[in-house]
């Protein structure tokens, strides 16, 4: 029989993976909040990271899959990030680095990307400019290295640059964000490999892989051919509150 807590936080990972694959995410800093509330916010630093990376790979792979497939993917645009990223994503997974004055910073930069995102302008596809490797590159590794640091994808991070910087427009950075974190969630895992850390139990990992994979393809099927662009920067606006609130709970001790 499914005890009352597996079911609440069946429920609770459904709804994060719906809401951040619709933005092309993978819900890594979500999974991590849902777990954190449970008896599972007990287990080590490591072992939640491992297991969000994981269910990243499930549902920014299906995001990323309904993103191309409605013709949003620019591989110019993306391409850059991943390769700038990775390596500093695997030095991440490798280190064990914990502390409240990060979250606090983090949650600083995040309500601030959701500002910036609900007072921009909107823009078109005529306006967007896609930028060099020498523009991706600082980015891109400075995120891949929070991402291994923290525990989640970076398309928290990525998202809001590209659409600030007028880079691509919302369906765009989607795509792009949701195969950066598949590949930084990977990198994740990888580093946590190489330090004798890699600690993922299947028992566990099955019941949370079947309902984000769920949540997964109606959140991405949604963001990629329903919802409007100016719909999936709302959402975005959501997804980047949402993670904010997690980190603020977490410091001042009502979400541990």
């Amino acid at each position: 029989m499914v005890s009352t807590e597996l079911s609440l936080i069946l429920v609770g990972l459904f709804l994060v993976a719906i809401l951040y694959s619709s933005v092309g995410h993978g819900g890594g800093s979500g999974y991590l909040a849902v777990l954190s509330l449970t008896s599972y916010g007990t287990m080590e630093a490591g072992w939640l990271k491992q297991h969000a990376w994981s269910l990243n790979l499930i549902v920014a792979g299906i995001a990323f899959w309904h993103y191309h497939r409605a013709g949003h993917h620019d591989a110019k645009l993306t391409l850059p990030f991943v390769v700038a990223s990775v390596p500093f994503a695997v030095v991440g997974g490798y280190m064990r680095v914990e502390g409240g004055v990060y979250d606090v910073l983090l949650s600083i930069a995040l309500l601030w990307a959701a500002w910036r995102l609900l007072a921009v302008k909107e823009w078109g596809e005529a306006e967007n400019k896609p930028p060099g490797f020498s523009g991706t590159a600082p980015v891109g590794g400075a995120i891949g290295l929070a991402s291994g640091v923290v525990g989640v994808g970076g398309g928290v991070f990525l998202s809001p640059v590209i659409m600030l910087k007028k880079w691509a427009p919302p369906k765009a950075a989607a795509a792009t964000a949701a195969l950066f974190i598949w590949f930084n969630s990977l990198a994740g895992l990888v580093g946590a490999g190489l330090s004798n850390q890699l600690d993922l139990d299947a028992g566990v990992l099955g019941p949370f892989a079947a309902v984000v994979l769920l949540g997964g393809l109606v959140g991405s099927r949604y963001g990629s051919e329903v919802a409007s662009q100016t719909g999936v920067r709302r959402l975005l606006v959501v997804v980047l509150c949402v993670a904010a609130a997690r980190r603020v709970l977490g410091v001042v001790g009502l979400w541990s």
